[in-house]
């Protein structure tokens, strides 16, 4: 979402940089191509005055004046003021009795159901055990939906078509604190725009119940928008927070970058995908750092701390540097990389001159190899996948038509996994110091 104007601001900084010392006309410069990026990516304007009127403030003082490197300087300045704009992470709120109820709100379409799904997966993962409620009665299949995505994730799923919506709410909260539930998430009806009878819904469900959260889920894609629905909700409901789902999307951003300072809300998590998965905590710092090219890395580890067990990694590399992973194992961890997001997200996530390097790289061929080499390893039998070496001329033509690639493609793909086990031989052998023979 955030990859026009992370690149516009990559450009700033980069001829920032092979200036020297900085006068007052060259922060002004800089600044003026920063409101223009930021604007262009629809940030509010009043967030974008105040935004550069800060960093110049500070990058004509003394704090750049007197550094050894302006240029860094001021780099650093505009993101520790992008931080302070996003706002700092603000946690759910889950003390208190049990069940702790989460009730997330929004307009139609906003994503409410897939993030309830998301954000049960995500609180379970912390321990927690999760009920999931199903209470919008107008939307065609919304409870079904649920249901399906409650299958998924294995949380159950509350729902009584038979009952108005505050005593249902009410029936799954007396359910919930018998069953020993920790945490219940109501997924609550929508409307196409902000009335009166929603409102009223909403406040009637808060009356019967004691409510540790409300969340207001919002489309990212919607722009500008998003910040007075977030104002329409904030003064009926008392919102305490926001998702923002489809941050994975190509819209500019902006609002996401203006809405803490504008409405006061916080956001708490963002959806960066349509998979049950793809749900992240809020945290400013690394949001600001991604905008601003440095990448992600604890973003990074979390995701793969969510995909990997400690035990299966620690099996994996050592099969790996013992050269013992077969075909099946590289497909597990083809698998495994492809729950942590696309490859467009995870290069996004890389740091500095990694990140530069990275561009080079075109996402969606590497997808489009990456589902090559799946079909390829599908179309072996399970004793061709564990032994390579059973794989003659024959096999190899019976594995190209099934998978729908080319013999060269299936040899490409065996002569790449040959030279990683060799590889990872040599890493374990010489402790990385035979490695550039192999490069020669």
């Amino acid at each position: 979402m955030f990859e026009n104007l992370s690149n516009r601001l990559s450009n700033i900084f980069q001829d920032l940089r092979r200036r020297g010392k900085l006068s007052a006309e060259d922060v002004d410069t800089v600044l003026r191509s920063v409101r223009m990026a930021l604007l262009e990516a629809d940030v509010h304007y009043s967030v974008v005055k105040d935004f550069t009127n800060r960093i110049r403030e500070r990058a004509v003082g003394q704090e750049v004046s007197k550094a050894l490197n302006p240029a860094q300087q001021v780099i650093k300045i505009v993101h520790e003021e992008l931080i302070a704009t996003l706002g700092e992470p603000d946690r759910l709120n889950l003390t208190g009795e049990k069940p702790r109820v989460i009730m997330l709100v929004g307009l139609q379409g906003s994503g409410k159901t897939t993030a309830s799904a998301k954000l049960g997966k995500y609180l379970r993962a912390k321990g927690e055990r999760v009920l999931l409620v199903g209470a919008d009665p107008y939307r065609p299949a919304a409870a079904d939906q649920l249901r399906t995505l409650g299958e998924q994730i294995s949380i159950p799923v509350f729902h009584e078509a038979d009952k108005k919506v505050p005593q249902m709410v009410r029936r799954a909260y007396d359910h919930a604190k018998k069953g020993g539930f920790g945490v219940m998430i109501v997924d609550t009806a929508g409307r196409s725009q902000l009335d009166q009878e929603l409102m009223v819904e909403l406040k009637a469900i808060a009356k019967n119940i004691t409510i540790s959260e409300t969340l207001l889920v919002v489309d990212a894609m919607i722009g500008q928008e998003a910040l007075a629905i977030a104002e329409g909700f904030r003064d009926a409901v008392q919102i305490s927070g926001l998702i923002f789902s489809k941050m994975d999307g190509d819209a500019r951003g902006g609002a996401a970058i203006s809405i803490r300072s504008v409405t006061g809300v916080p956001i708490k998590f963002i959806g960066t995908g349509e998979s049950v998965d793809a749900l992240e905590s809020f945290d400013s710092n690394r949001l600001a750092s991604r905008i601003l090219g440095m990448g992600d890395i604890l973003g990074l580890i979390e995701k793969a701390e969510i995909n990997y067990s400690q035990e299966e990694a620690e099996k994996q590399t050592e099969k790996m540097l013992s050269g013992r992973l077969n075909l099946e194992d590289y497909i597990d961890q083809i698998r495994q990389v492809r729950k942590m997001g696309s490859v467009d997200q995870l290069l996004s996530m890389m740091p500095g001159e990694m990140n530069r390097m990275t561009q080079q790289v075109d996402p969606i061929q590497a997808d489009r190899q990456l589902n090559r080499t799946e079909a390829i390893i599908l179309s072996m039998t399970r004793a061709e996948r564990k032994s390579p070496d059973l794989l003659n001329a024959s096999r190899r033509r019976r594995i190209a038509a099934g998978s729908g690639t080319t013999v060269q493609d299936v040899n490409r793909l065996l002569k790449q996994f040959k030279e990683m086990q060799k590889m990872m031989k040599m890493i374990k052998k010489t402790g990385g110091k035979g490695l550039s023979r192999m490069f020669k």
